[in-house]
């Protein structure tokens, strides 16, 4: 009896954290990190939160690489094509690509990202003088959601 009782709550465990996966969204595509290195399921992005047009300008990869300026607040058009290891992320658009910083949790919750997936990015740009410049991102949605 001791015996079905252990098995019966191991199985109700593993059968809660069944579901739990599959629910959770983030980023689904390739990655160039080491398997050890990737991050744990993608935590939920809080509910809400607004969605309406915004007043930070649209700029391409490359202009941003070129012109930006240090924390410049900035949005970008394109697409997450890898996972480069913690929070980085080499992301591409029509004109070039840059690294992008994004959180976990600011992946929606229960939408799979991968690098097919058009995304509109805002953050605030980190302009290095020796190294490489970055996104650091605020505000991931996915295009036309």
């Amino acid at each position: 009896m001791k015996r079905f009782i252990q098995l019966s709550c191991i199985t109700a465990v593993l059968a809660v954290s069944a579901v739990a996966i599959a629910q959770t969204g983030g980023y689904t595509g390739p990655s160039a990190a080491p398997a050890a290195a990737a991050p744990a399921a993608a935590a939920k992005a809080a509910p809400g939160g607004y969605s309406g047009p915004s007043s930070v300008p649209l700029m391409s990869a490359k202009d941003l690489l070129a012109n930006g300026k240090d924390d410049q607040q900035v949005r970008l058009k394109g697409k997450l094509l890898s996972h480069k290891g913690d929070e980085e992320y080499e992301f591409a658009d029509a004109s070039g690509k840059i690294t992008v910083e994004i959180d976990d949790k600011l992946f929606p919750a229960g939408v799979k990202v991968d690098h097919t997936t058009e995304v509109e990015l805002v953050g605030e740009f980190d302009k290095e003088m020796i190294g490489e410049s970055k996104l650091d991102v605020d505000q991931l949605k996915v295009a036309g959601k």
